[in-house]
């Protein structure tokens, strides 16, 4: 199917009543909470994906994905007003937005947050129109060897590319594998590691499991944090969001460079928009004449990393729809949704479901020129919204995610599972393990354990079916080279480390 045709069939989906009446709900709601200090995307994500059971796979996923591109505009606002990041992306936003607030040009940081965020993500859409079919068109000729490669190759990346100790990261990922394979192989019909517990005969729900690790453990997080001092909110009044001459001329090019960042960064599985907010922020004050100016206020530490990060969120749908391989967490709680709707993310995606990726496709146009329209007037709102204080926010939050899981299967034992991903999700964060490698692992690893048997099979158990394989070879020395790329500096820094600790304590012995 040609662009133009893809266009026409995508309108023809996407423009109805119940179509926008979704995009409208998943903005506004992604705005809301992104604007939240200390609840995310993920969290609200998790919490409607029971709602989708009750839709068409169309609506339910542009609601979804809605919510999801809808945050990263939000999250800018407290940033920028109170220094309080509403999500992990938007933390870079704050250490030139704030400065901006403090000097009274809030206004324009908010308007200027708001336009290279819009441009951020149409970039990366015209990249997923150009792009994601061709890559689909591709991996037609993949084996499952093949995908056993790319996906061992993503959740390496996951693990390794995420912030903070890749160590960590890989222990995060194998512990999702583990979780896995909790349940009934679909092979031999054998039950695996339930425990005589019937409720695990199916498998561990994917809500509960969501619900916990990015909704209860948050909250968990952030209960015991200060509460938000609303009188230190500036007020916003229309006049003040007119950016000069200089502002427009001082972001354009950072905006350009922040998007192309952005949507290569999304493209690789488990980088996510965080990082592409991050690595932005240091090319620009790289390049800057006067770096100097950067913690200060300068309006490129802002235009550059909120369009990145809207351009990173809008790019990650092209692995995760054209060869089924979340970009980061958000995309691969999506990808647990469409397989709940009988939907497989795979190369034939395009060709079996185009009016459902086309559809997609003219619903992120809609969705980003609705946020664009919506943001700017409702400034007033947002900094309202935080005025909200946490003893009424974070129970009312913790009571929805208990009536969502619950309404899934009306099984008290998912309310559990719940609380008990919760206090993982918590001590995860607690001891700085990553959470979103863990969700990525436990939902490719029924994919991978299906793939890796499969090439087996074809292969009467012939191991070096993978290598055999040019593009497998391929993938599997990628994965390799990333990971000890990645890793053998952690081990390095930290065997170096303890035969320093080793020797002070050697030497304190001798004295």
């Amino acid at each position: 199917m040609d662009l133009i045709s893809g266009l026409a069939l995508g309108i023809e989906t996407a423009i109805t009543a119940e179509a926008l009446l979704f995009c409208f709900l998943g903005v506004t709601v992604g705005m809301f909470i992104g604007v939240l200090p200390g609840i995310g995307p993920l969290a609200a994500v998790a919490m409607l994906l029971p709602v989708t059971y009750h839709l068409e796979p169309m609506p339910a996923l542009i609601m979804l994905a809605g919510i999801f591109y809808g945050a990263q505009y939000g999250g800018s606002t407290a940033s920028i007003l109170l220094n309080l990041p509403g999500t992990s992306t938007t933390a870079v936003t704050a250490i030139d937005g704030y400065p901006m607030a403090k000097q009274g040009r809030a206004g324009v940081a908010l308007f200027i947050t708001t336009l290279t965020s819009f441009f951020g993500g149409c970039f990366a859409i015209v990249l997923l129109m150009s792009f994601a079919p061709a890559l689909g068109a591709m991996a037609l000729k993949f084996s499952s060897a093949e995908y056993f490669s790319i996906m061992l190759l993503g959740l390496i990346a996951a693990a390794t590319m995420s912030l903070g100790n890749p160590v960590k990261g890989v222990v995060s990922v194998v512990a999702g594998l583990m979780l896995a394979m909790v349940g009934m192989d679909t092979t031999s019909g054998q039950l695996r590691y339930t425990f005589g517990i019937l409720e695990l005969q199916d498998g561990l729900n994917l809500v509960a499991m969501a619900m916990g690790l990015f909704g209860v453990a948050e909250i968990l997080k952030n209960a015991g944090t200060p509460e938000r001092d609303a009188s230190q909110l500036q007020k916003v009044r229309m006049r003040d969001l007119v950016p000069t001459r200089k502002d427009l001329s001082q972001c354009w090019k950072p905006t350009i460079r922040g998007a192309g960042i952005g949507s290569f960064i999304g493209t690789l599985p488990g980088a996510g928009p965080t990082l592409a907010a991050f690595l932005a922020y240091a090319l620009e004050k790289r390049v800057a004449r006067d770096p100097s100016r950067f913690g200060r206020g300068a309006i490129e530490g802002i235009s550059a990393p909120e369009a990145a990060n809207n351009a990173s969120t809008q790019a990650a749908f092209i692995p995760t729809l054209a060869l089924g391989i979340p970009g980061d967490a958000a995309m691969a709680v999506l990808l647990g949704a469409m397989m709940i709707h009988g939907i497989q993310p795979r190369p034939e995606f395009f060709t079996e479901h185009a009016d459902l990726f086309w559809g997609l496709v003219i619903s992120f146009w809609v969705g980003n020129v609705m946020l664009l329209v919506l943001n700017i007037p409702l400034i007033g709102v947002w900094v309202r919204i935080l005025t909200i204080p946490k003893r009424i926010l974070f129970p009312a939050v913790t009571f929805f995610i208990c009536v969502g899981v619950y309404s899934v299967n009306n099984n008290p034992f998912d309310v559990l599972m719940v609380i008990v991903f919760g206090l993982i999700g918590y001590l995860m964060n607690a001891f700085q393990y990553p959470t979103a490698p863990l969700l990525m692992g436990f939902i490719l690893g029924p994919m991978i354990e299906q793939h890796f048997r499969r090439a087996l099979l074809f292969s009467r158990g012939d191991l070096t079916t993978f290598i055999d394989r040019p593009i497998s070879a391929a993938f599997l020395a990628a994965a390799t080279i990333l990971f000890v790329a990645t890793l053998l500096p952690s081990l390095k820094a930290r065997f170096t480390k303890t035969a320093a600790a080793r020797k002070t304590r050697e030497g304190a012995g001798a004295e």
